[in-house]
């Protein structure tokens, strides 16, 4: 007898339902104030929609954390988030419009842009506007490194472009905040193809910022994204140096040192550099010279 209830109590144990996981969010679906318009892009953490604030009457961007990762870890990286934004206050940084938890979902709302850079580089940019980027690209860095935020993801798909022309940086998802001058232990975390050699070993630094803005910069200008081991010649420098001058290209090429001692010490000494270099940046088209020659 006590066997069988042994048992009998080991299948309830085993069939005892576990706690229920938020239902699938779907397009047109209400939660809370927001209703679901449509997906606008997913990652390893997170997916973000198009979604409409019913009460303010605006469009914002929801990004919400995948189900399997909804608990322990992933909530303290979004809660983490929450509370890097609320203390960034920059017109290049994207800022947090609201964080709350609806029927089981955490949400983050942010404002709505137009397109990510990822989604512009799709097409040629043109120099003149690439340097606009830029500029704005730097102070929103050089912002965060002055806040003592590393921000770890820096990429394309994490800078939002805006109908004002206006850039903003956001997901600062897995940013660090460093209070000593030197690299700090990190998991490796970041996006391949942008991450720093050191950053994809553990090491994380200000200097990891500037090698994956770097990057970003050298994409914009030259069409072409280096890959590991960054062997030179780099893709895309024949159009470098058709465009541009000689002293800024040496200013990207510095951003992307593979050794990161060679590398601007963080994102002030970036903007500052770039700014020292970008008014004679854009290489002047050459005009034919006017014939001298006279008619037989």
């Amino acid at each position: 007898m006590r066997s069988l209830a042994r048992r009998v109590s080991s299948q309830r144990a085993i069939t005892t339902p576990s706690p229920a996981e938020p239902a699938p969010v779907r397009v047109r679906q209400r939660l809370g104030k927001y209703r679901i318009r449509k997906r606008l892009a997913e990652g390893g953490f997170a997916t973000v929609y198009h979604a409409y604030d019913t009460i303010e009457g605006l469009h914002v961007a929801l990004k919400i954390p995948h189900r399997h990762l909804f608990a322990g870890s992933m909530n303290d990286v979004m809660r983490r988030e929450v509370r890097l934004l609320a203390k960034l206050e920059h017109p290049n940084v994207l800022p947090l419009k609201n964080a709350t938890r609806v029927d089981g979902h955490f949400l983050i709302a942010t404002p709505l842009g137009e397109r990510s850079l990822d989604d512009r580089l799709g097409y040629r940019l043109g120099p003149q506007t690439a340097l606009e980027y830029a500029a704005q690209l730097l102070d929103a860095l050089a912002y965060a490194h002055e806040q003592r935020v590393v921000h770890c993801d820096i990429k394309p798909d994490n800078v939002i472009l805006f109908a004002d022309g206006r850039l903003r940086l956001g997901d600062f998802g897995i940013a660090k905040v460093l209070h000593g001058a030197g690299s700090r232990s990190g998991s490796g975390t970041g996006t391949v193809g942008y991450i720093a050699p050191e950053q994809a070993m553990g090491r994380v630094s200000f200097r990891s910022d500037v090698f994956s803005t770097g990057l970003v910069l050298y994409r914009m200008f030259s069409g072409a994204l280096p890959e590991w081991p960054f062997a030179s010649p780099l893709p895309g420098r024949a159009r470098l140096r058709r465009n541009l001058d000689p002293a800024f290209i040496a200013f990207l090429e510095r951003s992307i040192e593979v050794d990161e001692k060679k590398r601007y010490r963080d994102g002030i000494a970036m903007r500052n550099a770039f700014q020292r270099v970008a008014a004679r940046a854009l290489r002047r088209p050459r005009t034919p010279r006017a014939s001298t020659g006279t008619r037989g």
